[in-house]
């Protein structure tokens, strides 16, 4: 006994091997048009973070052989440096200078 299968089981049995064919073509054609329009949009998105890019200024890189903290002013952390100076009667900085 042998048992015949369709090899495209989501097909109607009353097609056809042509219009089985003519159906994966048309996909395949779908898809390819698909495909094209998604990398001139990738495309189109390169040229236009490129651009973008290219408005940014440079942004200069640390020295090498020197850490971040080495090269940094060391600053005081004593309750001394962050007290208010006299004149300011303990106002923060921006109230100073919108008057509030």
């Amino acid at each position: 006994m042998y048992v015949l299968l369709d090899p495209d089981p989501t097909s109607d049995p009353g097609r056809t091997h042509d219009q089985s064919h003519d159906r994966t073509n048309e996909l395949i054609s779908t898809l390819r048009e698909q495909l094209d329009a998604e990398r001139q949009a990738h495309a189109e998105a390169r040229r236009l973070l490129a651009a973008a890019l290219e408005r940014i200024p440079a942004i200069e890189a640390p020295e090498t052989g020197r850490d971040a903290s080495e090269s940094a002013e060391p600053r005081p952390a004593t309750e001394e440096a962050q007290a208010p100076s006299e004149g300011s009667q303990g106002r923060p900085w921006w109230r100073r200078l919108v008057g509030g």
